[in-house]
């Protein structure tokens, strides 16, 4: 565990208050209405999901991957959700059986984590045949212009928050299997120009 990942997890909501106040929290409202069922959610991070999700949840397991971030995670579900089961897991390494659950959400994950076909790759193999992804990502942006410019940015990206502001996550979450049911192309509020960008929005198994 490395000092700058200790602190980033330390600072996290933090640093995060401004967009969240300033709209992300209505957007993670509304898209975890849809959670149904058996819900997974990937990289939960500091847990700022947990009081949002509502009664059509049957059960919810949330992972994470890095310990700084975990233990602020379980603090959280105590307080928040103390039947939700939290572990460490990498979103490349689910531990899991195919088809164990009806949902799997994530939410400014897939920017970060070290191989993003292999996570939504095991989002698709844990889901049920049918099974939903609810996703808010910030995105490579459609606009030549800018997404030249996130490329010239990312360096700093990586090194401020640990992760890429210029993955075309879009084309991913396709290009694995999901079906897109429903999108939004939106951008992130209180962010820098090359980190705006954002969808939101759902994407289905073969039923």
């Amino acid at each position: 565990m490395t000092l700058q990942k200790t602190l980033f997890a330390a600072m996290y909501d933090r640093m995060s208050r401004k967009s969240e106040d300033a709209g992300v929290r209505a957007f993670r409202q509304g898209l975890l209405s849809a959670a149904v069922g058996n819900v997974l959610e990937i990289g939960a991070g500091t847990g700022i999901n947990l009081s949002l999700y509502n009664g059509s949840v049957a059960s919810l397991v949330v992972t994470e991957p890095e310990p700084a971030m975990l233990r602020r995670l379980q603090r959280k579900a105590r307080e928040q959700a103390p039947l939700a089961k939290v572990l460490r897991a990498p979103a490349e390494d689910l531990p899991f059986e195919d088809g164990t659950f009806d949902t799997v959400v994530s939410t400014l994950v897939l920017c970060g984590v070290d191989d993003q076909e292999r996570a939504l790759r095991e989002a698709r193999r844990v889901l049920r045949p049918g099974g939903t992804l609810l996703f808010m990502e910030h995105v490579r942006s459609d606009d030549p212009a800018l997404a030249r410019f996130q490329d010239r940015m990312n360096w700093l990206n990586r090194l401020v928050v640990n992760c890429d502001c210029n993955r075309p996550t879009l084309t991913t979450i396709e290009g694995v299997g999901f079906h897109v049911s429903r999108l939004e192309h939106t951008t992130l509020p209180k962010a820098p120009k090359f980190v705006r960008p954002l969808i939101v929005g759902a994407a289905t198994t073969s039923a």
